[in-house]
């Protein structure tokens, strides 16, 4: 894929909003749905604006990788809103699907936004760009701040993303790992999106001028990891027979091993323990997503294996003052749901998205725009009159022609900045203060690894 854009597809038909609206009144019908939009206090009409419908999808209750608390963050921020009156007056519906981590569910999902009239999907998670955007393109339906786990995210005029995705993470841990790894492997799904990401990390390795890592295909699903580990530490020159300790004239002690499996990267690390000793020889690394706080709790913390662990990420760490007015609507409309952890990045790209909704809605508004309609907002997204403040969560934003990235493969990305991270004494903490951009890291990428 070149960087060549497509033009901005139009809606063929829309039908009209105010009966679509009403539509989604959660009927015995769409029992899926109720607790979506029943559970919004003052969700029906107030009689002064049209509610705005929006969706937002995750997978839950998968084998794979799930994202619940994306449409529980979704819900409790509709509930936020909706108390104060809504956005610009109109109230905020939030309708939620589980994508299951399946194709065909992923574009059940977005016909589902479509059917029930949302203006955008917000938010949401999903690897199966190709089944959900069509949908969403043939109706001019944006799609807004994406997880960023698909292609079609950086690749569709519809797709506005809020940070650099797969793309930024692995480029920016490569970039994280070359100030003292000589040699690293790659520990990754044997998946198409898995694919992916030898060439992400090596760009980053390659601008501190380190060698290519060794690629190790894992199942995305899996529950034990020895046969990995035992080739990730040979790959960088450690004896898994000894547990850790360097070969003659080897090279573990400058030596990495990074992985990015998911939701499945603590059963890597569950092997990686059993397989190393107390102080082991081999660093390891991963990307946020794949690594968090909850994971590095429930491991061990201070005592388990992700201690020293190098993590990159898109946003400010968790506990950054940035974060309190999200941790404040979680701890007032969330009504204890533990699905949402506010340290997640899955929540917090669903925070930073709906942010990104919120004022684009007050600039219609503010422009005597009655109707909130999906055309409304992607043209209000083009021209991009007025750049986005996220609360310094990630630099202004906005999607005009000139604000894409030079970035092969991933033409709509916008946002090339992520944040260097270290689990010290148990938590996750800046490794260094501020965004660190890797965009010329992109740009000079090698597809071909």
């Amino acid at each position: 894929m070149t960087g060549r854009r497509r033009s901005s597809p139009r809606p063929i038909k829309r039908a009209p909003a105010v009966a679509i609206a009403s539509a989604v009144a959660c009927g015995a019908a769409v029992a899926s749905l109720l607790a979506a939009c029943g559970s919004l206090p003052g969700s029906g009409d107030s009689g002064e604006k049209e509610p705005v419908t929006v969706m937002t999808w995750a997978p839950e209750d998968t084998k794979a990788t799930n994202m619940p608390g994306m449409p529980a963050m979704a819900q409790a921020y509709a509930r936020w809103v909706n108390s104060r009156g809504g956005i610009g007056g109109h109230r905020l519906r939030v309708l939620t699907c589980n994508e299951r981590n399946d194709s065909v569910a992923a574009a059940q999902c977005a016909q589902r936004a479509v059917d029930k009239g949302a203006v955008a999907v917000v938010g949401s998670y999903s690897q199966f760009g190709r089944s959900f955007m069509s949908p969403l393109e043939v109706k001019g339906i944006p799609f807004i701040g994406g997880y960023g786990a698909s292609d079609e995210e950086f690749q569709s005029p519809l797709s506005y993303p809020v940070n650099g995705g797969q793309a930024s993470l692995l480029a920016g841990n490569g970039r994280q790992l070359a100030g003292d790894c000589a040699h690293v492997a790659l520990v990754r799904p044997d998946t198409i999106q898995g694919d992916q990401m030898p060439s992400l990390l090596n760009s980053g390795l390659q601008n501190g001028s380190r060698r290519p890592a060794k690629d190790i295909k894992a199942p995305e699903d899996g529950t034990d990891y020895t046969p990995q580990v035992t080739r990730a530490l040979d790959a960088v020159g450690a004896d898994p027979a000894v547990y850790g300790a360097a070969k003659a004239g080897g090279k573990a002690a400058g030596s990495c091993v990074t992985a990015s499996l998911g939701d499945h990267t603590d059963a890597f690390f569950d092997s990686f323990r059993r397989l190393q000793e107390d102080s082991p020889k081999v660093r390891i690394a991963s990307v946020l997503g794949s690594v968090g706080q909850s994971l590095v709790t429930r491991t061990g913390g201070r005592s388990g294996p992700l201690e020293g662990a190098e993590i990159t990420g898109w946003y400010p760490v968790a506990d950054d003052s940035r974060w309190k007015p999200m941790r404040k609507v979680i701890n007032d409309f969330a009504f204890d749901d533990n699905r949402i952890d506010p340290a997640d990045q899955g929540v917090q790209t669903t925070w930073i998205a709906y942010t990104v909704l919120r004022a684009l809605i007050e600039q219609l508004d503010e422009a005597g725009v009655e109707d909130i309609t999906s055309h409304e907002l992607q043209t209000a997204l083009d021209r991009g009159d007025r750049a986005i403040d996220t609360g310094g969560l990630t630099p202004k934003l906005r999607w005009r022609e000139d604000d894409m990235l030079a970035v092969q493969d991933f033409p709509r990305i916008v946002n090339g900045t992520v944040t260097y991270q270290v689990v010290r004494d148990g938590e996750l903490v800046a490794a260094q203060d501020g965004f660190v951009n890797v965009t010329k890291t992109l740009e000079r990428r090698h597809t071909d690894g």
